[in-house]
């Protein structure tokens, strides 16, 4: 395991010019110690609740709620046909309140609160804690909880996520590390994508050798309040909150998913529509799918006039909307 790239001083040109390109795991310190949450978070788990109550409007936000014995790993089920936890739905200001409640139980029931959006939890939040490495269209989610591990997954978008209170250590596998990774089945999965079936905090290496490779090719980091950490859009991220008390601060942009149309969904209907092919089959389509999505041989509109309007040069936006029809009626 290598460590993740730790970054000084470091403003807007260079994040987006520099570390950005490299496509590349990157912790960047202190980018973010002077927000007014990380400040107040740093005196105590408490002050930050009392700073943030004031902004909550009461919306219903998602909870993740587990048993002491999963020991915080959000996890699937024994059998792996649904999760080993509760989903609850509550207003952040009773999330926290009860955070604090447990904070120093021994054994506490396992509580994240998911994907705050707080343009419409905390309205005068953003205005309060600029982001400085990010355009200001760039949507702050917030994430609070106790002490947990979240499985590696992946995110099709890139991903600036900054730690506001508590520890978080990270741990990044490429893309290419998929088949290390193990991951488990879609449909039950706990944060909408595979995760791995590995315990990064105890991982049986007789029950999944290959991710001893994936060890050799992953990246790890510790994250102190104030700090960020840069993570590339498909890159496996396994998170673990070490402190009693955790708020995370992050933004999804660009990456993977440019417009409506996402490569993730894509990749389901292909798994449905070519993944239980016989081999040859199977073959045969990557021969189209090498030359008409990956361009891995030839530009397949070099020899097309340049001002045709087509799926493989580029549509008009009648022939988008006449394409997009096409697929939602065969999709039915």
């Amino acid at each position: 395991m290598q460590d993740i790239r730790v970054w000084d001083n470091v403003d807007y040109a260079r994040f987006q010019n520099e570390i950005i390109p490299l496509n590349q795991p990157a912790i960047i310190r202190s980018v973010v110690s002077d927000w007014p949450t990380v400040v107040a978070a740093k005196k105590s788990p408490e002050a930050a609740v009392d700073y943030l109550k004031p902004f909550d409007t009461n919306a219903v936000i998602p909870a993740l709620v587990g048993t002491p014995d999963i020991k915080g790993r959000f996890f699937y089920s024994e059998d792996l046909t649904d999760i080993n936890f509760q989903r609850a739905e509550v207003t952040l200001t009773i999330g926290l309140e009860r955070l604090l409640a447990i904070k120093d139980s021994q054994k506490p029931h396992a509580i994240a609160l998911q994907a705050i959006q707080l343009s419409q939890v905390l309205p005068g939040y953003k205005a309060l804690h600029p982001q400085p490495l990010l355009d200001t269209s760039a949507e702050p989610t917030m994430w609070v909880g106790n002490q947990a591990t979240v499985a590696p997954h992946y995110d099709i978008h890139d991903n600036l996520a900054c730690v506001v209170a508590g520890r978080r250590k990270f741990t990044l596998f490429p893309p290419e590390q998929i088949n290390n990774l193990y991951p488990g089945p879609t449909l039950s999965a706990p944060a909408g994508v595979p995760v791995s079936m590995v315990d990064m905090k105890d991982p049986d290496f007789k029950r999944y050798p290959k991710y001893k490779d994936a060890l050799q090719a992953g990246f790890e980091g510790t994250l102190e309040p104030g700090d960020v950490v840069f993570i590339p859009a498909l890159w496996w991220h396994g998170v673990e909150s070490l402190d009693t008390f955790n708020i995370l601060v992050n933004y999804w942009w660009g990456g993977s998913h440019q417009g409506s149309l996402s490569p993730n969904d894509s990749l389901l209907h292909s798994m449905l529509s070519i993944a239980n092919l016989d081999k040859t089959k199977r073959e045969a389509w990557r021969h189209f799918f090498n030359y008409y999505v990956f361009k891995t041989t030839d530009n397949p509109s070099e020899h097309l006039p340049p001002k045709l309007k087509d799926v493989v040069t580029e549509l008009s936006p009648e022939q988008e909307i006449k394409v997009r029809n096409f697929l939602a009626e065969k999709l039915k």
